[in-house]
């Protein structure tokens, strides 16, 4: 059996893996206060060129979100997302669970596109009874979107402009930021992101690291007393060397970056051969994420040798079937794979 089914079917990279066992016998201080969650602050700060960043290590992606953004909204506030948006379908009601709603706005491609932001807050704004409704508080983005599409630059700086019209944060989920960051159709910088998001994470657990998302907040902007908010949600490790030493190492010689170019280079290969095989893509992503339109007679056969994700229904006959490409990914399961679609 070979698996496509995500990308954090693997522990952690051999790199981080060997530096987790170099520094296991030393003893350090808890929660975060170690060398090297410091020292992987300052690595992260050079990469964004924000020098002022308040970075937090975190465990996961849905840990991450409901903290975030239940600590930035107030307490008659919600978070605007798309209706495709990992905090609307996938994390089993985390947001609302903290009391704050989820405001669902269309999409295009699983993006958020301007027009469609702006004209929501206008029309809530101009309702004359919108006191008594729930306020959009921040926006909430994802790069790349659970579809596998990205943000231009254009479209990030234009979000960015209404978010600050209307004086509200934007929050973007990096859970696989590193894959979007090295796709071969992406204008957007790490640094770009840094520049026009107020608070963004960067994913560890689906880019190497055995578990972590650093969160980074750019503008002098983290909710006061963070920290205390983390162990108050139940989040702060005391063995917070976990997370800093994982980080520090992926953010040594360039390690997480050129881990995600593996995985984008070999979701290019993958899609040239579903494409090959005849299989009709779902949407034509440029990331590690390839979405196939499968008849379900051909997919419970692929099952036999092959694990991968169900994404939705197409019609009676056919299914979506996502396929994930990861640090981990082999040529040999590429070449496995072939033989078996």
């Amino acid at each position: 059996m070979i698996s496509f089914e995500s990308d954090y079917i693997a522990g952690a990279h051999p790199k981080v893996l060997a530096r987790l066992l170099e520094t296991n016998m030393e003893p350090l201080s808890g929660y975060g206060m170690d060398k090297y969650c410091e020292s992987a602050r300052e690595k992260i700060r050079k990469a964004c060129e924000c020098p002022q960043a308040e970075v937090h290590f975190l465990v996961g992606g849905t840990q991450t979100n409901a903290i975030v953004i239940s600590s930035m909204l107030k307490e008659y506030e919600g978070v605007v997302a798309a209706k495709t948006g990992h905090v609307s379908l996938h994390e089993a009601g985390a947001i609302e669970y903290t009391g704050h709603k989820v405001l669902e706005i269309e999409q295009e491609n699983g993006k958020i596109c301007a027009k469609a932001l702006k004209a929501y807050l206008a029309t809530f704004h101009g309702d004359e009874n919108h006191e008594h409704m729930v306020f959009p508080g921040m926006v909430y983005i994802s790069h790349p979107t659970e579809y596998g599409t990205l943000y231009s630059k254009k479209e990030l700086r234009e979000l960015a402009e209404i978010c600050h019209e209307f004086e509200i944060p934007l929050y973007m989920d990096g859970a696989r930021l590193g894959y979007g960051l090295v796709s071969r159709n992406t204008d957007v910088k790490l640094t770009d992101i840094a520049r026009l998001c107020d608070v963004f994470y960067i994913g560890g657990t689906k880019v190497g690291a055995m578990c972590g998302e650093a969160v980074v907040f750019t503008k002098n902007n983290a909710p006061k007393q963070f920290m205390t908010i983390i162990k108050q949600k139940g989040a702060l490790l005391a063995k917070g060397r976990v997370l800093g030493v994982q980080f520090n190492t992926l953010f040594t010689d360039n390690l997480y970056f050129e881990i995600s170019r593996h995985a984008i280079d070999l979701a290019e290969r993958l899609k040239e051969i579903l494409l090959n095989k005849g299989y009709a893509l779902y949407i034509n992503s440029p990331t590690n994420q390839q979405f196939v339109i499968i008849e379900d007679a051909r997919l419970k056969k692929l099952k036999e040798t092959v694990a991968v994700s169900f994404w939705e229904k197409y019609d009676e006959t056919h299914t979506v079937i996502r396929l994930a490409t990861s640090w981990s990914t082999t040529e040999e399961d590429l070449k496995q794979l072939e033989t078996v679609l």
